[in-house]
């Protein structure tokens, strides 16, 4: 089949859903491309280094539509591109099926077969294919990036002759893949990182990124967990919010640069920075938010602008960072087309096979055979939410006091059992038995104790505990046989001599592993 990709004609968009480098591992699935003229020039891919890769050129994007089987793009269709699909026509794309449901009835009424690319289920098999993901990856580093492009000052603390430079402050406001990437580049570039979420259990990746979790006052039992929602946080309750705008305001004044990340599919932006908040911030600080095509998670934020406050914060609310990084991301974007189409065509036979009982396929598929299939059923494997912790009463001083009791009184019985029984044994024993007999019983007896004293008291200080008590075992053999050499019975000799061998070679086997394990630990 051949897979085209048209020239974006989004205002502003620079991406292009096709590289050379992808193009060329679609052949090897067996299938041809085709590309509309000029398609990656703003992405910083030439038309001669599609040509040189075996894509074939064409000069319209009606040209492409109809040469095309497989039509790969960046941005949802606009009404014209909707008029060029045809029936038996598949189109992968970003969709937003959840605010274009005109659009995706247009499109179903086509016949085409649509994949939207950001509906791709959130499942370890489709990580590959998340686009999502990818855009915001990129997202996140660019506004780092852009948050410096605005800050008067180094991220990084600095000691020079001139002066000494404080280390900037940064605060991200949710920590999913877009967080995750401001909070990795914020702190590679030397400044205090600050991150908050409202799923707690992300705490330990962003500390191990150099940042620090703010924390709040609030049972997290309370919280839905992020499994239940796709990954995405939920909505919190009044309450939460209320605690996580305090904690904002009290986090405001010395913060240099924050970060707002926070967004929920289908839903408008949380307000999460108000107009105190950035009134209570100083001069030459910077907000930039990636939630801005939504509304926005700051209260002063104007969607594709860079405004100035009167107390001169810098809010910038631009929605196309991944196509100011067009390179980048077309190269990432390109990727996750090319593994959608890998599952679409698994006999890397240049056919496609619509699998609708495959869940990523399904998932991501909007309209079908005239029909629109969005929204799609729950996958069949979902990620696997937390249980809520069952919460454990704390026992009271007299309820301690009365198991240690009950503790202690049924360890007294049962050793009380064991000492009548032990009695009764000995008593039976030493009532029936020759003297003779009681004689070697009583030295075993005492044998056994002293030696048990003996093995659990070496110390191990050279060794691992399991060694000592086996060296110490050994040790005592070998006293045992030497014990018995002299005696005048050629069988006792013969098994005192086997058992000092066998004893002797435990012992200096344990040392010399013990020397192997301590060299592990020297300089060489």
């Amino acid at each position: 089949m051949k897979i085209g990709t048209p020239k974006e004609t989004f205002a502003g968009e620079s991406r292009v859903a096709m590289t050379p480098d992808s193009a060329r591992l679609l052949q090897k699935l067996g299938h041809e491309c085709v590309l509309e003229t000029g398609a990656g020039k703003a992405a910083g891919f030439s038309d001669v280094a599609y040509k040189d890769v075996g894509v074939e050129i064409v000069k319209t994007g009606a040209a492409l539509f109809k040469a095309s089987d497989v039509v790969a793009k960046v941005r949802p269709p606009t009404d014209t591109e909707v008029k060029r699909l045809r029936k038996g026509q598949t189109l992968i794309s970003f969709f937003y099926p959840g605010a274009n449901e005109e659009l995706m009835g247009k499109v179903a009424d086509k016949g085409a077969t649509v994949i939207a690319m950001d509906m791709v289920p959130r499942i370890s098999r489709a990580q590959k294919m998340d686009a999502l993901s990818s855009m915001a990856n990129i997202a996140g580093y660019r506004a780092v990036i852009e948050a410096g492009n605005n800050f008067g000052r180094f991220f990084t603390g600095q000691v020079t002759a001139a002066g000494k430079v404080p280390p900037a402050k940064v605060l991200v406001v949710g920590a999913g893949v877009a967080g995750l990437a401001a909070i990795g580049t914020a702190t590679s570039l030397g400044a205090i990182t600050y991150a908050f979420d409202v799923r707690p259990e992300v705490a330990e990746q962003v500390e191990s990124m150099g940042a620090e979790f703010v924390y709040l006052e609030f049972d997290a039992s309370e919280l839905p967990d992020g499994a239940d929602t796709g990954g995405y946080a939920a909505p919190s309750t009044p309450e939460f919010q209320a605690k996580q705008l305090a904690k904002f305001r009290e986090l405001a004044p010395d913060i240099d640069i924050v970060i707002t990340t926070a967004l929920i599919p289908n839903r408008a932006a949380p307000i999460l920075w108000t107009k105190d908040m950035v009134e209570a911030m100083k001069p030459g600080s910077v907000i930039v938010d990636l939630a801005a095509e939504r509304g926005g998670n700051c209260e002063l934020t104007v969607m594709d602008e860079k405004i100035v406050t009167d107390n001169g914060v810098t809010i910038v609310g631009y929605t196309d960072f991944p196509s100011r990084m067009a390179t980048q991301s077309s190269t990432l974007y390109s990727n996750n087309i090319r593994h959608m189409m890998d599952d679409l065509t698994p006999e890397n036979d240049g056919v496609i096979n619509h699998d609708m009982e495959d869940d990523v396929i399904r998932g991501a598929t909007i309209a079908h055979a005239k029909e629109v299939t969005f929204p799609p059923p729950p996958p069949k494997i979902q990620a696997i939410a937390a249980k809520p912790q069952a919460k454990v009463k704390e026992k009271t001083p007299e309820e301690i006091l009365a198991e240690e009791t009950a503790a202690f009184k049924a360890a007294t019985v049962s050793q009380v059992k064991i000492l009548v029984v032990g009695a009764v044994v000995m008593f039976a024993i030493g009532a029936y038995a020759p003297a003779s007999f009681m004689q070697h019983f009583v030295v075993f007896v005492l044998s056994c104790f002293i030696g048990f004293q003996v093995i659990w008291n070496v110390s191990h200080a050279l060794h691992t505990p399991l060694m000592a008590v086996t060296n110490a075992i050994s040790g005592i053999i070998i006293i045992g046989a030497l014990l018995q050499v002299g005696s005048g019975n050629w069988l006792v000799i013969i098994l005192s001599a086997i058992s000092i061998f066998i004893a002797s070679i435990n012992i200096v086997g344990g040392f010399m592993v013990t020397r192997r394990m301590l060299a592990m630990f020297q300089k060489s």
